[in-house]
């Protein structure tokens, strides 16, 4: 069972989303939190292995509540579900450590997908998200994936297939220790913030 917290103020929402997510077998909704304090408390009480997160609560908003937990807890997974699009709150929240970026137009087999997908090590992004950040990284200037050795293109290539660090380190007979240092070293050269930017990035680039 995939354990999940999902934090938000709208009690009704809450609601919709719970009880879609208690159909599926394989998803298990542990705990609910109705503002950003509470959310920050029960991810880090019960450490959920998946945290969906709204971005605009009480108390604390979600990209603050995302930031402290990801700082107490780096290994939280944390899918945001929001409305919103704007630049002031995607940003932030990706690099606050956002795994996934999901808006409440999703149906509700969409988050559960996003829930599974981010589980298994994979960022879903929606299309809008991935052009905002495709737009950003184009005022780039340079190519810093020529830095790239040819062992770190195919670990982000494999990235770039959704493929988690273990799947990696099986496939091209490396130790997990040696894949966090490629990941690590990719991110450094490729100036990204994390795995999803440095797909992104990868794409754009023509690089897979």
């Amino acid at each position: 069972m995939i354990s999940v917290l999902f934090a938000d103020d709208h009690e009704m929402v809450r609601i919709g989303v719970t009880s879609y997510l208690a159909s599926q077998k394989d998803i298990d909704v542990i705990a609910e939190a109705g503002d950003g304090e509470e959310a920050v408390k029960m991810a880090l009480e019960y450490k959920p292995d998946i945290i969906l997160m709204d971005l605009v609560m009480d108390k604390m908003d979600g990209i603050e509540a995302t930031k402290q937990i990801k700082e107490a807890w780096p290994q939280a997974k944390i899918i945001i579900v929001t409305s919103f699009l704007d630049d002031d709150k995607v940003y932030p929240a990706l690099e606050a450590g956002a795994t996934s970026y999901m808006l409440k137009t999703s149906k509700a087999a969409e988050i559960a997908d996003a829930i599974r997908a981010t589980y298994e090590g994979q960022s879903i992004l929606e299309p809008e998200v991935t052009g905002k950040i495709m737009s950003k990284m184009q005022n780039k200037t340079g190519e810093p994936h020529l830095e790239l050795t040819g062992r770190e293109k195919e670990v982000l290539s494999l990235m770039a297939e959704g493929k988690t660090n273990q799947e990696i380190a099986d496939e091209l007979f490396i130790s997990m220790k040696t894949v966090k240092v490629h990941v690590s070293n990719i991110l450094g050269k490729l100036e990204v913030q994390d795995r999803t930017q440095a797909v992104i990035y990868a794409f754009k680039n023509n690089l897979v």
